[in-house]
């Protein structure tokens, strides 16, 4: 029997990651129990394999509910996002900390220590990057919530060490193209230009043309996810991280793409308002060198165009 259990299930990466296990499996076996958490649920289960718990994984017993039966995998995805959590620091810290150490701790009295993968954020680097990000960049976290996100990957790797969970953080890019608003994310324009640009409709991104960012499709951000649940945990290192392989692209790039793929007349639907703080934290950059993470398996979206395709197709908008 394989048990997953997912938190921030009904988030954006989560719903597509239910959906692949669901489908598909993990490791070639079929999920006959999925346990899913999140602060409220729009639909009810329609899969009997499907448990639903809503409310904060801050919360203990949740979480108790969550291990009652043994468990295979946990998908550590929920957060409070980075404007939220730094408008808001006692709930960034409560839910994107504490509730993080909660979760390993709950998993001691597992009697087989589970696959443990914990989202992670490229955040984690701070605001003042070197000419070349690399697999041995030391974090400098600028915001609360990478702050966070850095001690999380310290407590996994704790776990791992005292044998309560095979544990792999993985730091992820801005994954696209989220539906809606983006309400609590200061990088939710990195989404919304995907769809404005597909209906034909004007934006304003507060980051210039050439500013440069790090994404990936949500399909190939759950690839990797599900590729880190069935890795072998001794082709890790003791720090247990890795960071996700991604398409460094400027603005204008994804612009030229979504041109590509609706009509030339995209690019004059934009109009670049450059904002000090957003500039320097979601559209500055530098190249990133993952060999290490490409070895082990992990993989970006390839080129512009396959970012395009794969944040829209099916998977990224259900």
């Amino acid at each position: 029997m394989t048990h997953a259990v997912v938190t921030g299930a009904e988030g954006f990466v989560g719903g597509c990651l239910v959906r692949r296990l669901l489908a598909k499996g993990l490791g070639g076996q079929r999920v006959e129990r999925l346990t899913l958490l999140d602060t409220h649920f729009a639909t009810a289960p329609d899969d009997a394999r499907i448990r639903q718990l809503a409310g904060s994984i801050a919360d203990q017993a949740l979480r108790r509910q969550a291990f009652a039966e043994p468990v295979d995998a946990v998908f550590h995805l929920a957060s409070i996002p980075g404007g939220e959590a730094e408008r808001n620091y006692n709930l960034g810290r409560a839910v994107n900390l504490e509730a993080t150490l909660g979760l390993l701790e709950d998993l001691r009295e597992q009697a087989q220590p589970p696959r443990f993968v914990f989202a992670s954020t490229v955040a984690v680097y701070g605001e003042t990057l070197p000419p070349v990000v690399t697999e041995e960049t030391l974090p400098a976290p600028a915001l609360s919530y990478g702050a966070q996100k850095l001690v999380g990957e310290i407590l996994v790797a704790d776990a791992a060490r005292k044998g309560w969970a095979q544990g792999c953080s993985l730091r992820l890019p801005g994954v696209v193209a989220r539906p809606g608003d983006g309400a609590g994310l200061i990088s939710a324009f990195m989404s919304q230009i995907f769809w404005k640009l597909r209906d034909g409709m004007p934006i304003t991104v507060p980051v210039s043309a050439d500013g440069t960012a790090w994404w990936i499709s949500v399909g190939a951000c759950v690839d990797n996810l599900l590729h880190a649940a069935t890795l072998d945990p001794a082709s890790l290192s003791s720090r247990r991280v890795v960071q996700m392989p991604v398409l460094r692209l400027s603005m204008a790039d994804v612009v030229a793409a979504l041109a590509a793929r609706f009509g030339a007349d995209r690019t004059g639907l934009v109009t670049y308002e450059p904002d000090v703080f957003v500039q320097a934290n979601f559209a500055s950059y530098p190249p990133i060198e993952t060999p290490r993470a490409q070895a082990l398996g992990f993989k970006h979206d390839g080129t512009a165009a396959g970012l395009v395709a794969r944040a829209m197709s099916e998977e990224g908008q259900e």
